[in-house]
């Protein structure tokens, strides 16, 4: 495997004027996979259907139940954690659903978003050192 690891996004200029691409490190290198499997939807990459995430899917799902939406959610991106992102195991995944309410006085509007807040965790491979990754995403707005 390569030990030499490429920060996102490409700057192509960068490229063209013969600077080559930006270089990042490991830990780096891995959030910006596991961002990617998040972003992508399953069937969306060409020559592997099965990578990404079922997020797309169940962001217009009905949320009848929290609980059961956080436990497919969870499940389905350890799956492809585990499937695609070979530079670390022992991999545990968290999710937390929440609404978040933003209201705009001027407009006179409220909107609720749900807030998804994301933790993987995990041990990288080379070096035994613990990873760790967060991010949050909003969901669906609801405008009134």
């Amino acid at each position: 495997m390569s030990e030499k690891f490429f920060n996102k996004p490409f700057r192509l200029n960068s490229v063209l004027s013969g600077a080559g691409l930006q270089a990042t490190d490991l830990g780096k290198s891995i959030s910006n996979h596991i961002e990617l499997i998040i972003f992508t939807r399953y069937g969306e990459h060409r020559y592997h259907n099965n990578f990404g995430c079922e997020i797309w899917d169940l962001d217009f799902e009905l949320i009848v139940s929290e609980s059961i939406w956080e436990e497919k959610f969870r499940k389905s991106l350890l799956k492809s954690i585990t499937d695609h992102e070979f530079r670390i195991y022992g991999t545990s995944v968290h999710i937390h659903i929440t609404e978040v309410e933003n209201v705009y006085p001027l407009r006179k509007i409220t909107e609720i978003k749900k807030k998804v807040d994301i933790s993987v965790r995990a041990l990288i491979k080379t070096t035994g050192e613990k990873y760790f990754f967060n991010t949050a995403l909003f969901l669906s707005p609801l405008s009134t």
